[in-house]
């Protein structure tokens, strides 16, 4: 009898496997007729609520039925926990291995021990991350690692290239977020294809707007945090 248990498990198994697979088939079918110009899917999944199933465009998730006729925005609550599963669910489709980050093409500064980590993204004519610098001066224990990334226009990518070209990087970019000392021009021998490589990295990970936070444990926060609020993620990032 317990044999036969295990035998009836594993057809139900593969029995849910195939419904699952030719699921997929049909909105895979449904909303590439019906759609023709939606965005390619990377992938469809089950959800935990009965017929809905996950799309997942890059990092942006939503959700349609078992047959593809209705497509949903929104998100998911599980009234149990409380806990927007939506929302975790981006968050680790949106997390960055710190490990995997070419760090030498960004500045680094740091902070008493600097034992703690936190990359940066961020644009030299941003207010936002003006903000955030200053900020930051009450965060102890911290290395930064600020990639530029000029986004914002022109001069942006003027300011990034003499900043970058500094003989002291750190020195030349917080004395322009924090003090508005304008970084001296660079004149030349200066390796400024690092700016195409962090726009290209920023591109990669979907960096649209600056400053981008991502913390050691890989969690990635759009917008300027304030100190007590960076503290508190430097510390659930371990």
């Amino acid at each position: 009898m317990k044999h036969l248990n295990v035998i009836g498990m594993a057809i139900l198994t593969v029995l849910s496997g195939a419904s699952s697979h030719a699921d997929e088939v049909a909105i895979r079918k449904t909303i590439a007729e019906r759609l023709p110009a939606f965005p390619k899917i990377d992938e469809i999944s089950r959800t935990p609520v009965h017929g809905i199933y996950e799309l997942r465009v890059g990092t942006d998730v939503l959700y349609v039925d078992e047959n593809g006729d209705h497509l949903i925005r929104g998100e998911i609550i599980e009234t149990k926990s409380q806990g927007n599963l939506t929302e975790a669910r981006v968050a680790k489709l949106a997390a960055i291995d710190v490990a995997s980050l070419p760090l030498n093409d960004a500045i680094v500064w740091k902070q008493g021990t600097g034992v703690r980590k936190l990359v940066v993204f961020a644009d030299p004519n941003c207010g936002y991350c003006r903000r955030f610098e200053r900020d930051m001066l009450s965060v102890s224990d911290v290395t930064v690692y600020t990639f530029l990334y000029p986004v914002l226009g022109t001069d942006s990518r003027e300011k990034s290239r003499d900043i970058w070209c500094a003989k002291d990087k750190a020195l030349a970019w917080r004395a322009w977020m924090l003090d508005a000392i304008q970084p001296a021009r660079a004149t030349g021998g200066c390796d400024t294809a690092v700016l195409e490589r962090n726009l290209a990295l920023g591109r990669k990970h979907r960096i649209t707007g600056t400053p981008a936070l991502v913390f050691a444990n890989g969690k990635r926060i759009p917008g300027a945090l304030s100190a007590e609020q960076v503290r508190k993620e430097l510390a659930g990032a371990g």
